[in-house]
């Protein structure tokens, strides 16, 4: 039996779904690269921030994981410093591999705009789960020192998030939700909670559906989140932020989700790229130029004929489909298939066990809409933790 040797970059969205398809196919020979141990699943921070999930919830561990594929699938702990896509070689930190097929899925990372004076320093990204941690900490800290008090003095607490993109509004929505709730059940009298939502764009949610948007105004207002919208962030300061109209924010911390940009990997490869540093990629999402070569999810960009296609795990999971099947159909000397990928729908979590949505062309929307929602993610989990658990299985044979 020919073995084929495929890498794969990233351990995100796209990478574990290029994973699932291929190892169907025990003749490959997959190996995993990612500098993290552990799968992060990003679609949940918003009920991790507020305490909704723990640690345990959003992240599967990569070794584990692989494990349970099968004998003909490896993870490797190790940072891709290079990739010669002619020589079909991979530099890590540690040592060299070679390749027959290769899927680019690095993700991105947030864009600290080096035009806003004092953003990279005091704001704060939460694509990294190590970021994401720190604040949910740093949330909790200041709700107990919002308790502490009391009987003293009540200054408000101003939380500003910058970006109202889907994961802006999201989070907003569920800190708002939280700490409502929280203050309430405890009956605690200090419960002076700013929450602050900035976007650039005169309306939140830009590309969004408008009844989407309607729906998601409506509730975050019902949540008290104080919406400041068609203003730019200019300034950050250690506590305050100044916007394009003139005001001056308090700000006691600060999250920014106002962009994304490519990882390191992505700007050192000497492959066709856009303005913005994304890989290109053709029709059926080989990098350009080379036959043996593909990318999915943040790392590229993608386009619904003229139009833009938001990146989301959704899309990103499509991309590394097609680019599995792809490779298979390439071993199998079948002709290659181009994309048709569509944003299938959207869910925005809005605050505890509300929702709203559309899916397929139906709109969803309250309670029913956050079940849909907990049932996606739910079924996303259950799926790599019971394959995670039967890798453990066979590393520790318990």
């Amino acid at each position: 039996m020919k073995i084929t040797k495929i890498i794969i970059i990233g351990g995100g969205y796209a990478g574990i779904r290029a994973l699932e398809h291929l190892s169907k196919d025990k003749s490959n020979e997959i190996t995993l690269f990612d500098s993290h141990s552990y799968h992060y699943m990003q679609t949940g921070v918003y009920d991790f921030i507020a305490n909704e999930n723990d640690f345990s919830k959003i992240t599967v561990d990569l070794f584990t994981l692989c494990a349970g594929f099968g004998p003909n699938v490896a993870f490797r702990k190790e940072k891709v410093l290079d990739v010669d896509f002619d020589s079909q070689k991979v530099f890590t930190e540690i040592q060299d591999y070679e390749y027959d097929y290769i899927i680019v899925a690095v993700g991105s990372r947030t864009k600290f705009f080096d035009s806003i004076i004092g953003l990279k320093k005091y704001a704060h990204g939460i694509k990294a789960l190590h970021k994401a941690l720190y604040f949910k900490q740093k949330f909790e800290l200041s709700l107990f020192t919002k308790i502490e008090e009391e009987g003293n003095y009540c200054n408000p607490l101003n939380i500003i998030i910058a970006g109202a993109g889907l994961s802006g509004v999201e989070i907003a929505a569920q800190m708002a939700s939280f700490s409502r709730d929280f203050y309430k059940q405890n009956n605690f009298l200090c419960r002076k909670l700013n929450i602050v939502l900035i976007d650039a764009y005169e309306r939140i949610l830009p590309g969004v559906d408008e009844v989407l948007v309607d729906a998601s105004m409506k509730r975050l207002q019902e949540l008290e989140v104080i919406i400041k919208d068609g203003r730019k962030v200019i300034e950050v300061t250690e506590d305050s932020v100044h916007l394009s109209s003139g005001e001056i924010l308090p700000m006691d911390f600060m999250i920014f989700t106002g962009g994304i940009e490519p990882k390191d990997l992505v700007y050192g490869l000497k492959v066709p790229k856009d303005a913005r540093e994304h890989i290109v990629t053709n029709e059926y999402l080989q990098i350009e130029g080379y036959e043996n070569a593909y990318a999915a999810g943040d790392c590229t960009i993608l386009y619904d004929g003229e139009k833009f296609v938001a990146p989301t795990a959704d899309v990103a999971e499509q991309m590394a489909e097609l680019c599995a099947k792809n490779i298979a159909n390439t071993l199998k000397n079948k002709p290659l298939l181009k994309h048709s990928i569509k944003s299938r729908g959207m869910l925005i979590a809005l605050g505890r066990r509300y929702a709203v949505g559309k899916i397929f062309g139906m709109y969803v929307g309250g309670y029913f809409g956050y079940i849909l929602k907990k049932i996606i993610e739910k079924v996303y989990s259950k799926r790599l933790f019971m394959r995670s658990g039967r890798g453990s299985k066979k590393i520790f044979g318990d």
